[in-house]
């Protein structure tokens, strides 16, 4: 097996008592902080009607953290394709390479990153578009192609710029397209672990080799909580499981501080919806991390371990990036 990249994915949370505007700053602190570390790449994930996610201008947050940092790899995670179309995307990442070049990542999602009712906002009533796309990928692929100079359509910034497209699921469907397309595949396994497996097998089983990609990459999405103790890092991750028993019952709040115990302690449901969702999740020291994580990277042959930081207190959480440093990243 290669060396395990580590890298990790951000939607700029709002914590309690605090704002947007801080919000990005401590995604700025979290991503200079992770490159010295030698973390592969920070992606943001586009995310729409969410009162306490900064992330929805996803090009913009990206290109305020590429120009906040040296050399580290910045892009989405994802951006939600259907929401826009091709041709300002390829425009947008063609923007964003030309400034901050060969450090842009285009990741892209089938899912409208929000409900229904956001998501007709977004499209202009036309909810059809998740149906088109793979035709969506092609057609962004060939506005970046070098050969598309004939067509009376083209993009400026983003014709013939090298900007590396992978795709994003949590489904076996996901993972079919990227292995037909010959793409690098990522999977959403940090909040929806169920088919992880199933995709896993299927992408590397399906994987067809493309100008792109000769053998498959894959990446999982999990929720790393390290700290200097076990009782600590079990501790710190109750703000991540709070936050994923809001969005469960629909009581969706800031990042909020740690709890003494889970605030769904005692109802049954909640208990089990929340640890089915959370079930990629590594909590613990140094020790624990590198030894549940790598287990569980070569079980599902993942090339790279991207993983989340919902931890409340901004120190603990860069602490955090240190720890999993230390745990994963070969010098």
């Amino acid at each position: 097996m290669n060396i395990l990249k580590i890298s990790a994915l951000e939607l700029a949370t709002i914590c309690k008592n605090s704002d947007a505007s801080e919000a990005i700053q401590r995604a700025v602190e979290g991503a200079q902080h992770i490159e010295k570390l030698g973390y592969e790449r920070i992606w943001f994930a586009e995310h729409h009607n969410m009162p306490h996610i900064a992330s929805s201008a996803t090009s913009v947050l990206i290109g305020h953290i590429a120009g906040k940092t040296n050399t580290i790899r910045v892009g989405s995670g994802g951006i939600m394709l259907p929401n826009h179309t091709p041709l300002v995307i390829a425009e947008q990442f063609g923007t964003l390479e030309s400034i901050y070049p060969g450090r842009i990542d285009l990741g892209l999602g089938r899912a409208p990153g929000t409900d229904q009712l956001t998501a007709m906002a977004l499209r202009r009533n036309n909810l059809n578009t998740s149906f088109y796309f793979k035709d969506d990928i092609l057609e962004l692929q060939k506005y970046l192609d070098e050969n598309n100079v004939d067509a009376k359509v083209r993009a400026f910034p983003g014709e013939g710029l090298d900007i590396p497209i992978y795709i994003l699921g949590s489904s076996t469907d996901s993972a079919y397209l990227a292995a037909e397309l010959g793409l690098p595949y990522a999977f959403a396994a940090h909040f929806a672990p169920a088919m992880l497996r199933q995709a896993s097998a299927i992408y590397h089983e399906k994987f067809q080799p493309s100008e792109y990609l000769q053998q498959p990459y894959f990446i999982i999405c999990v929720n790393i909580v390290a700290a200097d103790t076990v009782e600590e890092a079990r501790f710190l991750s109750t703000s991540l499981f709070n936050m994923f028993a809001g969005i469960l019952t629909n009581l969706r709040k800031p990042l909020s501080p740690p709890t003494e115990k889970p605030i769904y302690d005692g109802i049954p449901e909640i208990e089990q919806a929340v640890q089915t969702m959370v079930s990629c999740t590594f909590i613990g020291t140094e020790k624990e991390i590198r030894e549940n994580v790598l287990t569980f990277a070569e079980e599902y042959q993942a090339d790279e371990i991207m993983t989340t930081n919902y931890i409340f207190d901004n120190q603990k959480r860069l602490k955090a990036f240190d720890i999993i440093a230390k745990a994963l990243i070969q010098n």
